[in-house]
């Protein structure tokens, strides 16, 4: 069965996309830590990150670098957070975090609940960047 990142990547489910190439998929996460945080998977479904081929991983971690960098300029924020986490979605992805602190990054902590509305806004407001 396909996880909910491949059904995002096949259109299958809608997203607030900021950036693809023929390997790599970057969009919002709708229940995200910060305003602004970003999810970047492979288009290939691979459950786990150390499971990438060195090739393909090297492209991620590119791809992840040209988003984080638009993120930043589009959000306010010191750095840019990198999470791997791989538990709660059988699809390698690479969370991208605007920090102000580090406790900014703790995913115990509430999601934040943002309005379509909002979702677009900061949509627009990374793609600007890229």
């Amino acid at each position: 069965m396909a996880s909910i990142f491949t059904k995002i990547v096949n259109g299958e489910i809608p997203c607030y996309k900021i950036a693809e190439n023929e390997h790599c998929f970057a969009f919002l996460d709708i229940s995200p830590l910060a305003k602004g945080h970003t999810l970047v998977i492979t288009k290939q479904e691979i459950d786990y990150i150390f499971n990438v081929d060195d090739e393909l991983l090297a492209e991620l971690t590119v791809f992840a670098k040209k988003v984080a960098k638009a993120v930043e300029k589009a959000i306010p924020c010191k750095r840019i957070g990198v999470a791997l986490i791989g538990i709660e979605v059988p699809h390698t992805h690479i969370h991208l975090v605007p920090l102000n602190h580090v406790g900014d990054l703790d995913f115990s902590k509430p999601k934040m609940k943002p309005t379509p509305e909002e979702l677009k806004e900061v949509q627009e407001a990374i793609c600007k960047y890229l």
